[in-house]
């Protein structure tokens, strides 16, 4: 089944009060867009057309850096917001989209999943249908339009929430979702009658229903068998709870892959994040992004990961890692910052308020407290002392520091790139080295101490 989704993204969302695209916000650090553009490629849509309007090369910037170049998206631009009837008017005028089921969807949709996207476009796949409304049943229907049904079940008109009467709103429960699925050929046929007689002077998309019913097509409805599909993002308060919903559907998925969640409602796991079973996902826990976690590990509490790869029996406490791979048996925290290009080999440690950053950190090798190592080879079985620091930057370039097996570097050691430092080399605490050290060579660098007898007595009665 070819399907095209042509996906609305031109509105300004004033209620949002917000410098950006309404469609750019977050939801689990995914754009709400994002999660449309997936929910139509995962049910199989061949082609996605995003029509832009309002942050126009946002939305696209967006996207271009979301999605690989051979990705069947495309952005059209309405450059004038004449309504949505008009924006499906340009995106089948630029596209040249003349055949096969269409389905419309919102932007700020993200809770539609890829099986109702399928469903919905095979009511218009049949040639039963030329058009179907989305619909859901939500506990409060206050604000939705109505949709009211002829005797056979086709739809026979759109009550707007303003025009109900009493009655209606008591009686008619199925609520308009704002979607539509129309058949291809229908609805390049007879875009062009939608008007704009009306008090915006907008062209309307759901003035198509009542076109094609005058034509003598079938319009009917598909309804969602989960109300939260059609539930659309027009305030921060509606994405604060649209979130809270989607981290309940992909917790609930990992906790029925055989991870523990000591508080489901304190974690914040992206869509596109993989965790193995038995590992605990304690609270205060976020995974933005395309994050990798293997089994049985501990992550959290307070641990928030970005774009990051862990293997097999970590515990991650208190831990910030951008863009870093984490291999097995590997104990960071707490308060450890991984920025990006950190690579901590098998049975690594990483201790409390220390930070690394675009280095190799070598298997068995540990960083225990309070130290900074920034572009460093390091390798295996290494003892990095407290408070050292590599010292990788001279005001202009970034220079490399190489620390080999086995070596002890003594606490307060200040590693001056770039410098290698052997294997099976010690270095002495309070040092700052600055030329190569053999292997198995000690590096000493200190001033001679002094001291002053009587120093504190003298001082007390200058004073």
């Amino acid at each position: 089944m070819d399907v095209t989704a042509i996906i609305m993204a031109a509105g300004e969302g004033t209620r949002m009060k917000s410098n950006h695209a309404k469609v750019s916000h977050k939801i689990l650090g995914k754009p709400m867009i994002c999660w449309v553009v997936d929910a139509a490629l995962s049910a199989g849509c061949s082609r996605v057309v995003v029509v832009v309007g309002s942050h126009a090369d946002e939305v696209r910037a967006l996207l271009s850096g979301s999605y690989p170049a051979d990705a069947p998206i495309e952005c059209v631009e309405q450059a004038e917001r004449l309504g949505t009837g008009h924006a499906v008017r340009v995106a089948l005028e630029a596209t040249g989209i003349d055949a096969g089921p269409v389905v419309v969807l919102n932007g700020d949709l993200p809770l539609i999943q890829a099986q109702t996207v399928r469903s919905f476009a095979r009511t218009v796949s049949a040639d039963e249908a030329a058009a179907a409304v989305l619909t859901m049943t939500p506990p409060d229907p206050f604000g939705y339009g109505r949709i009211e049904l002829d005797a056979d079940g086709a739809v026979a008109r759109i009550v707007e929430q303003k025009d109900c009467t009493p009655e209606q709103a008591a009686t008619l429960t199925e609520c308009n979702a704002g979607c539509y699925a129309f058949d291809g050929a229908q609805l390049a046929a007879h875009i062009g009658e939608i008007g704009c007689d009306n008090a915006q002077g907008e062209y309307y998309l759901p003035d198509m229903l009542e076109i094609l019913r005058r034509a003598g097509e079938a319009v009917t409805i598909y309804h969602c068998d989960d109300y939260r599909d059609g539930l659309g993002v027009n305030s921060r308060a509606q994405l604060a709870e649209l979130t809270a919903v989607a981290r309940d559907r992909v917790n609930a998925r990992l906790m029925a892959e055989g991870v523990t969640f000591i508080d489901p409602a304190q974690a914040w796991i992206g869509p596109d994040a993989k965790v193995g079973r038995d590992t605990v996902v304690w609270p205060q826990t976020h995974l933005i992004g395309a994050c990798e976690v293997g089994e049985d590990c501990q992550l959290g509490p307070n641990t928030r990961l970005t774009d990051t790869r862990v293997g097999d029996r970590c515990s991650l406490d208190e831990t910030v890692a951008i863009e870093a791979v984490v291999e097995d048996d590997v104990t960071c925290g707490p308060r450890a910052y991984l920025r990006p290009g950190t690579h901590l080999l098998d049975r690594a440690h990483v201790g409390t308020h220390v930070e690394i950053k675009k280095s190799t950190i070598g298997e068995g090798s540990k960083v225990p407290h309070l130290s900074y190592i920034g572009d460093t080879t390091m390798g295996a079985d290494v003892n990095v002392g407290a408070g050292s620091i590599t010292c990788n930057y001279d005001g202009k370039n970034k220079h490399a520091t190489v620390i080999g097996d086995r070596t002890f570097i003594g606490s307060d050691t200040m590693m001056v790139a770039p410098v290698h430092i052997g294997s099976d080399a010690i270095t002495g605490a309070g040092g700052t080295i600055t030329k190569d050290v053999p292997d198995g060579a000690l590096a000493i660098e200190r001033t001679e101490q002094r001291i002053v007898e009587g120093y504190t007595e003298r001082r007390r009665a200058r004073l």
